[in-house]
């Protein structure tokens, strides 16, 4: 854990934003999103089956860190507002009961006791969940069990996780959801740890190198602290819930399974494990970032295939293939317009029928963006309006054509234990 007490005291893993840290654009705006969007439905039928009985949610948030679990629960949406409405959460505090938040980290609860100590519903406590569940005596079961960001990934021996989710299964009175979040197996920034034999490569050094800018990452090298942290694909994670399943004696039902940050996980910039890997983190952070213009040049994709990984090869290649014709298209887009005629100098040509539906989306939502917006003059909109845009767009593909295999930084699993 000691690499998590450098990563506070450098200050870096403060609640700030921007191109680099922790909670960077990227965190807040790609893989924040990505996660409410798959967890939206399950967790509005949880709390509509709790409301149903006059209960409120009760959740155990395992490696919350300083309270980054809380913080992506409490900004899912119940519905995406209309221009008439605001945004409505799903989770507003009267739906809540408690919150106990649990790291084995000390600086990071520490951290979430400064900034949220003064909620009483809101609890964290030091505890290390590899060794069991986290709970005191005559405790009541919790509703929803959620790990974020690789959590689970710190079982580096499955049978502490498969002893954790059996107990978890064994004590839920009537239901409960589970998130698991592993590291992708498969991802792109660690090409060079691929392995076709599941018992090779089980878990990688992970360096928390990501927070620092190019120059000072180099700097600091020899000072960084190293993890080890389990990488998982699809087919582990079924293993493991299957044999928590066993032991418990109770089904533990997956209900989802989805791939997170495909071509922007953090050591796609370092590239620490992979040679390959590109830069795309960082441009596509500032297509968030206010005022800044992001060369279209920085965010195409050239994806290397690995032999003897054909199928997963076949992934990557599509959705390079899918990320780049929009990049472009945009680009093509902008050189296009006339701003003050307000029109394309020439209409754009057709976009081929043959193109993946959600591409097809993106590019006609993305000629309607430049042509609402591109004449505006005030306020930079190629900076703040139509590359924002695009960015969503990105994260559009990137979500519908994503196959929960573990091809990313990492694989989120949602789970549900139902004993009615």
């Amino acid at each position: 854990m000691e690499a998590y007490t450098e990563a506070v005291t450098s200050g870096l893993y403060a609640k700030q934003s921007g191109l680099v840290g922790k909670y960077d654009n990227v965190r807040r705006l790609w893989e924040d999103e990505i996660t409410r969007h798959f967890l939206h439905p399950h967790l509005k039928r949880l709390i509509e089956r709790k409301q149903s009985c006059m209960q409120r949610i009760r959740i155990m948030d395992l490696g919350c860190g300083s309270a980054d679990g809380y913080e992506l629960l409490a900004g899912v949406r119940n519905r995406d507002a209309d221009l008439q409405d605001f945004e409505v959460a799903l989770l507003p505090p009267n739906v809540l009961s408690v919150y106990k938040g649990v790291d084995l980290n000390e600086e990071l609860i520490t951290q979430a006791r400064g900034i949220y100590g003064h909620d009483s519903k809101l609890v964290f406590e030091q505890a290390d969940f590899t060794q069991g569940l986290p709970l005191v005596e005559n405790e009541k079961p919790y509703d929803l069990y959620f790990a974020s960001y690789g959590t689970c990934s710190h079982h580096n021996e499955d049978e502490t996780l498969i002893r954790l989710l059996a107990d978890i299964a064994s004590r839920v009175e009537k239901h409960c959801l589970i998130v698991c979040d592993w590291l992708g197996r498969y991802s792109y920034a660690w090409q060079s740890l691929w392995t076709n034999d599941l018992s090779e490569n089980r878990n990688m050094d992970y360096v928390v190198s990501y927070i620092y800018e190019k120059e000072e990452r180099e700097r600091r090298r020899d000072e960084l602290q190293h993890l080890l942290l389990r990488l998982v694909c699809r087919r582990e994670a079924d293993g493991i819930v299957a044999e928590a399943s066993k032991r418990a004696g109770v089904e533990i039902k997956p209900l989802e399974y989805f791939d997170r940050s495909v071509f922007t996980g953090r050591h796609m910039d370092t590239g620490d494990y992979n040679p390959n890997a590109q830069p795309i983190r960082l441009a596509v952070n500032s297509l968030h970032e206010a005022n800044v213009r992001t060369a279209p040049s920085s965010l195409l994709v050239d994806y290397t295939p690995k032999a003897g990984f054909e199928f997963i090869n076949d992934y990557f290649e599509h959705l390079q293939m899918c990320w780049n014709a929009l990049v472009l298209y945009v680009d093509e887009l902008m050189r296009n317009y006339d701003v003050q005629k307000r029109a394309f100098y020439s209409e754009p040509p057709p976009i081929p029928a043959s193109y993946p539906p959600a591409l097809r989306e993106m590019m006609e939502r993305m000629k309607l963006v430049v042509e609402g917006v591109g004449w505006l003059g005030l306020g930079l909109p190629r900076e703040n309006i139509i590359e924002p845009q695009l960015g969503y767009a990105l994260r559009y593909l990137e979500m519908k054509l994503q196959q929960g295999l573990g091809c990313a930084h990492g694989l989120v699993g949602i789970f549900e234990v139902n004993k009615d």
